[in-house]
C-alpha cells in the first residue's frame, strides 16, 4: 500500500497502534450520498457498508452507533435498551465536535472524545465490514470482531427499514 495514496487519520492511526487488519478502500465521496453511494462504487452490498452514527440522550450525554447501511436506527428502541428518556442524533456540529470528524467521514475509531459505542448485533455475524477511515470517500474493510476487540462496542438490537 503506497502511503501517500490512503489518507492518515486519527482511525488509521488508532487500526495502526492496536495491530487490525484492514484494507483501505478509496471511493468518490457525494455529498448526501451516503452508504447508497459508498456501495456502489466499490461494489458491494449496502448491508456490509456500515454508518457511524453520532447520537445523544436526554443529558446531553454522546454515544455512537453502528448500524447497517440500508438500516435506520429506532431510537425508541435504543433508549429503552439504554434505560434513558430519549435518544436523538446530533446536529453535524456537535456530531463533529464530539467525534472530531466530519459528517459524512465518521469513524468510530479514534474519535476525540471517549464515547460508548453500541452496534447492531447482525453486523457482528457478517465476515467483512467497510466502515469510514476518518474521512470522507475513505472506507476500511476489516472484520467486525475488532468492534469488540478494540472498541468494547456493546451488541444492540434497534435495527429498522429505512
Amino acid at each position: 500500500m503506497a502511503k501517500d495514496k490512503y489518507p492518515t487519520t486519527a482511525a488509521i492511526r488508532y487500526l495502526k497502534q492496536h495491530n487490525v487488519h484492514y484494507a483501505p478502500q478509496l471511493y468518490t465521496y457525494e455529498d448526501k450520498g451516503g452508504t447508497r453511494v459508498s456501495s456502489q462504487q466499490l461494489g458491494v452490498d449496502e448491508f456490509k457498508v456500515i454508518k457511524t452514527l453520532v447520537m445523544e440522550d436526554e443529558r446531553k450525554q454522546p454515544l455512537i452507533i453502528l448500524m447497517h447501511g440500508n438500516r435506520a436506527v429506532s431510537t425508541k428502541e435504543l433508549a429503552r435498551t439504554l434505560e434513558v428518556k430519549q435518544i436523538a442524533p446530533c446536529t453535524p456540529q456537535v456530531a463533529s465536535k464530539h467525534s472530531g470528524y466530519q459528517v459524512g467521514g465518521t469513524s468510530p475509531f479514534g474519535t476525540r472524545k471517549s464515547m460508548p459505542i453500541y452496534v447492531e448485533q447482525s453486523i457482528l455475524e457478517l465476515n467483512i465490514i467497510y466502515i469510514n477511515g476518518g474521512k470522507r470517500g475513505f472506507l476500511v474493510a476489516l472484520s467486525p470482531q475488532v468492534l469488540i476487540d478494540t472498541l468494547s462496542a456493546t451488541p444492540v438490537n434497534v435495527a429498522i427499514n429505512k
